[in-house]
């Protein structure tokens, strides 16, 4: 059976496993009879560019898809282009159907997180309106683990193997001093303080984790930072503290804004955000004179494909995958969900969602799940965070690197 043609994007932060969506998508299309599968050079924005490619041409055999799965980032390249509304800029989804009319597309995928579901909801919206037939379905991603309406979200498993990974790591080294230290940790997020609650992860039998969690969802005091500090000092000598980039004071502020002198954000109106665990560093030395140091995982936390989760990066492809059987099956305006069945054993379907109750809200880590006093997070946490990093998976090596799939520039 032909079907018609396949439009697929990717936007916002990479991560290390949303190539394997993006070969779920297309594995999925080219097998329904697809004949193009096209790619936005870019997102949404490249599309209104007329910059796109044919993915037939990169992914050529089964050692292709394989070789997509673990490559990490973005393959087709992002964006963070917010669509103006439609009531505002209506010649702006005019030329975006103009395109996709013209490369006969009649399957349009979004892969990435809250602003590019604002995207799907959106693009479906004025479909519905111009009685289009062409169908819209956003495809889950995001390291932070945000989107509401699913149990988690593709990349996030990876992250947080990777972020407990590191803490470990830092914790052997930390603790192999005799003298007291501490060392502050920076783990992304924004608003939700899923990723730097992975930090905890890192406790088992070899492992005491972090000594202190600071999340996003309680305001950040620097009195008490002091007091905990000073606290866990006295227990344990050489004191690792997890911390969110996004922590903010109770009025309102950063705390990585104490170290800027101008703010910059991004299409969104989102602050770009980075340096606290530095200041914090800082702060902690000038008023107690402990030697401390500030640790900066960045980019590292979403991009290491050489410790994907195996179990994330498979649903990564599931997404994909159903996400297309959906649209084929007639769905729009969707976005595909996880659903848990069970922690233990693990046990997940997926389901489709209506976009509108997704985009633009944000999923926070439930209140109980932190601990009273601000500096952790509970038994329940790990139970639910735990069967997302089983597994593992090898990158294809060349001369004792890893290989990854690209498109020439």
């Amino acid at each position: 059976m032909v079907r018609g043609n396949v439009m697929v994007g990717q936007s916002g932060g990479p991560t290390s496993v949303i190539n394997s969506s993006l070969a779920g998508v297309f594995k999925t299309a080219k097998d329904a009879g697809c004949a193009h599968v096209y790619g936005m050079r870019n997102g949404i924005e490249g599309l209104l560019d007329e910059r796109y490619v044919d993915l037939s041409d990169y992914i050529k055999n089964d050692l292709d898809i394989e070789l997509l799965k673990r490559t990490p980032s973005s393959f087709l390249g992002t964006c963070r282009y917010k669509l103006p509304s439609a009531e505002k800029s209506p010649e702006v989804y005019e030329r975006i159907f103009s395109i996709l009319k013209k490369l006969g597309v009649e399957y349009f995928f979004y892969i990435g997180g809250n602003d590019s579901m604002d995207t799907i909801m959106q693009l479906s919206r004025f479909a519905s309106k111009i009685g289009s037939d062409i169908r819209f379905m956003g495809v889950p991603k995001t390291i932070d683990n945000d989107l509401d309406c699913t149990d988690h979200t593709p990349g996030y498993g990876s992250a947080a193997k990777y972020i407990g990974t590191a803490m470990k790591e830092i914790i052997r080294d930390a603790k192999t001093y005799p003298n007291d230290s501490v060392t502050i940790v920076e783990i992304m997020g924004r608003n939700a303080g899923w990723l730097a609650a992975a930090s905890s992860l890192s406790r088992a039998e070899d492992c005491d984790g972090p000594d202190i969690i600071y999340l996003p969802e309680r305001i950040f005091d620097h009195d008490r930072f002091l007091e905990h500090v000073a606290e866990r000092r006295k227990e344990c000598g050489a004191v690792i503290v997890a911390v969110s980039e996004g922590v903010k004071t109770s009025d309102g502020r950063y705390v990585c804004e104490a170290n800027k002198k101008s703010t910059v954000t991004d299409a969104f109106g989102h602050k770009l955000l980075g340096g606290t665990a530095l200041y914090l560093s800082d702060f902690l030395t000038a008023n107690t004179g402990v030697k401390s140091r500030g640790i900066v995982l960045s980019t590292l936390q979403r991009c290491a494909s050489h410790l994907v989760s195996r179990r994330d990066i498979t649903e990564a492809f599931m997404a994909g995958a159903d996400a297309t059987v959906a649209a084929l099956n007639g769905a729009t305006g969707k976005m595909v969900v996880f659903e848990r069945i069970s922690d233990a054993p693990y046990s997940m379907v997926t389901g489709i969602c209506d976009i509108e109750k997704i985009a633009n809200k944000e999923k926070c880590v439930p209140d109980a799940w932190i601990t009273a006093d601000g500096t952790g997070v509970s038994n329940e946490f790990d139970n639910y965070a735990r069967p997302l990093i089983i597994g593992e998976l090898s990158p294809f090596m060349v001369d004792g690197l890893p290989r990854h799939l690209f498109i020439d520039k």
